[in-house]
């Protein structure tokens, strides 16, 4: 979860940084279980180590402090962390909505910001719904709906094969029996799943921040009533229609006949740039 920076810390450090650097104390910091994530400005480097070991100090359930060493990247959408304080590991068990997730966060790419984008989508489907998730990485989609739903049956896809093997591990954590999990790329796993002549009710899409929509792949297994909920990534100024012209293109493309039910911003990934959900039900 993104929590905000707390008030305790600013209190406990008063002594031990000056004004400036107190200013400049990070506003948020991501918890992910046992662990949490913070930037640490340039400016705070030298006192990096101090900050984390107060920060141990003040939540007891916080076993591990690292630092953010780069943005998210590559096909993975992986970002490297460094150690600051604690227990030197990336594991952790992470709680969300009656749901458990074991991962690695520096081999998997995993949003605590999205718990409540989850159980919205999960309150979405209906009894008996076929769903398949697209870049499921741990599988926290998969198990939210699972677990928050009466869905007949969830196949998610990831790419990476450490999230992979992390999901079915949470597939098991969480004793739940219809959800499969698919390691593979979309691109090659839809074409396959096509030719089982699979189609499914809905259609998760929790998209990296790539060109490519992916909408086309989603359009080969979805039929008539198919709700697709696709995240998109647009800068304020441009919400939502440049996500909007994105479906039209795709689907004229396609010759898709389509509806949009909703659009809702669902996080803040950069100044003024924000992740948006678009909900769209195929004619």
């Amino acid at each position: 979860m993104k929590n905000k920076m707390d008030r305790n810390l600013k209190q406990s450090l008063s002594k031990k940084l000056n004004k400036s650097e107190l200013e400049l104390l990070p506003r948020a910091l991501d918890i992910i279980g046992s662990i949490v994530i913070i930037e640490i400005p340039a400016g705070l480097r030298k006192k990096e180590k101090l900050i984390a070991k107060t920060i141990l100090e003040l939540h007891k359930s916080v076993k591990t402090v690292v630092k953010k060493a780069g943005k998210f990247s590559g096909r993975l959408r992986l970002r490297a962390t460094k150690f600051l304080a604690g227990i030197d590991t990336r594991e952790t068990l992470y709680r969300e909505n009656g749901c458990m997730m074991k991962l690695d966060i520096d081999k998997c790419y995993f949003s605590p910001r999205l718990a409540s984008d989850r159980l919205n989508v999960a309150k979405q489907v209906k009894k008996g719904e076929k769903i398949l998730v697209m870049f499921g990485g741990v599988a926290p989609y998969a198990v939210a709906i699972a677990k928050n739903s009466k869905a007949a049956e969830i196949i998610s896809v990831e790419i990476n094969r450490i999230a992979s093997e992390y999901a079915k591990k949470n597939v098991i954590l969480n004793k739940i029996g219809n959800v499969q999990i698919i390691q593979g790329d979309v691109k090659r796993i839809i074409p396959l799943l096509k030719k089982k002549k699979m189609k499914f009710d809905r259609i998760v899409m929790t998209r990296p921040q790539l060109k490519d929509t992916f909408l086309h792949e989603a359009f080969m297994i979805a039929k008539k009533g198919t709700i697709i909920n696709m995240h998109d990534f647009s800068d304020e100024k441009n919400m939502p229609d440049e996500s909007f012209a994105k479906i039209f293109d795709a689907a004229a493309k396609d010759k898709i006949k389509y509806r949009i039910l909703q659009w809702k911003k669902i996080g803040e990934v950069a100044p003024y740039r924000y992740r948006l959900r678009i909900d769209f039900r195929i004619l």
